[in-house]
């Protein structure tokens, strides 16, 4: 079985990438910002996602190097949720009149969200809190909180799921606790290791399974 090519979309921490890529997959992460500190430059992409979620295959790394794909076969996106959530929808409207700036802020991230959604893979998850409903994002599949694999923390979080099953938990820890920081924003967007490990594992699983010849 050849290796699976996994793009990781809006990913700054490499946390899921690492987990593919220690798996034995291909995978690379993306994101509009370079890495800083610890990151692997060798497999993150720097600059907007779009063309790669469209089916992009050729693309180069921070290192400089270019690389190419046949195609991805799995595409897990993270798409910027500060104009989506239902968090910000008190920021759309203030003094009862809608704020047209960050309308149309929240209908770029809608676009944007729907490109992932309709991503040119096979497999495809996308990531986001709960969406306000003046966004009118479909339903999503399932929802998870990483204290359903052994985190200390709890954050539910929903998947929009193409061709791919839920996650299925492990051991949840009751003396979890909400995850809620002063920086809230990009720390609280950041992936957890043990949803990482969980998603790695079950899903490589599931896709290595269904691609195999029928007989």
């Amino acid at each position: 079985m050849r290796r699976l090519n996994v793009l990781i979309a809006c990913e700054i921490s490499q946390v899921e990438m690492k987990a593919f890529r220690d798996r034995g997959c291909n995978a690379f992460s993306c994101d509009i910002q370079l890495l800083q500190g610890k990151g692997d430059i060798r497999y993150h992409i720097p600059g907007d996602a779009t063309n790669l979620l469209m089916g992009g295959r050729y693309f180069y790394t921070q290192d400089a190097q270019l690389h190419h794909v046949p195609r991805w076969d799995l595409i897990i996106a993270h798409p910027p949720c500060t104009y989506l959530c239902k968090v910000s929808s008190v920021q759309l409207v203030k003094h009862g009149q809608i704020d047209k700036d960050r309308l149309e802020q929240m209908h770029k991230a809608r676009d944007f969200f729907f490109v992932c959604l309709n991503a040119a893979a096979r497999y495809v998850a996308v990531e986001n809190p709960q969406p306000m409903a003046r966004a009118e994002l479909p339903k999503p599949t399932t929802y998870l909180c990483p204290s359903w694999f052994g985190s200390k923390y709890t954050k539910k979080t929903l998947y929009w799921l193409k061709n791919l099953p839920p996650i299925m938990a492990k051991i949840d820890n009751p003396d979890a606790k909400e995850f809620v920081r002063a920086s809230r924003g990009k720390y609280r967007s950041r992936s957890f290791p043990e949803v990482a490990e969980a998603m790695a594992e079950q899903w490589i699983e599931y896709i290595t399974e269904d691609l195999k010849p029928k007989k």
